[in-house]
């Protein structure tokens, strides 16, 4: 395993995705991207001990309360690809975070988490790119059933 020296801009980008995805230390995190591993880790270190990366995850059952993406020079398409397959490991209540570092269209990124069922509560253009807050829009007739 690499020794992962985290950079001014990935603890950056770190921060801003704990803070886009308000979530306790107790709920299940799955990360995806290309930087998956050493993510996890850092989340480990903060005290996010139920952190999965995608190879680690098992099967999608909607198991997770949060998914991490971190997309690094990848076209949207690919990113749109991935998100299909995420979001079965979703829980009904969860929240999707993004973080891109290409320059695309906000409401790109955003149509597509409409189309895969999830209402944008947030998102942030930083230095570093892009960060978005999604949450499923079943999560919303959920709490208002109870």
């Amino acid at each position: 395993m690499s020794n992962h020296t985290p950079t001014p801009a990935s603890d950056l980008v770190m921060e801003t995705m704990i803070e886009l995805a308000q979530c306790s230390k107790f709920h299940r995190i799955i990360v995806a991207g290309s930087d998956g591993v050493s993510r996890m880790s850092a989340l480990h270190s903060r005290g996010y001990k139920r952190v999965s990366t995608t190879s680690t995850c098992g099967l999608p059952r909607g198991q997770y309360d949060v998914a991490w993406v971190e997309w690094r020079q990848h076209s949207i398409k690919s990113l749109e690809t991935t998100l299909q397959w995420l979001v079965h490991f979703l829980a009904p209540a969860s929240a999707l975070i993004v973080w891109t570092d290409e320059p695309m269209n906000h409401r790109a990124l955003g149509s597509i988490l409409e189309r895969l069922g999830f209402r944008i509560e947030v998102g942030t253009h930083c230095e570093h790119g892009l960060a978005m807050a999604a949450r499923r829009l079943d999560a919303n007739q959920q709490a208002m059933a109870a």
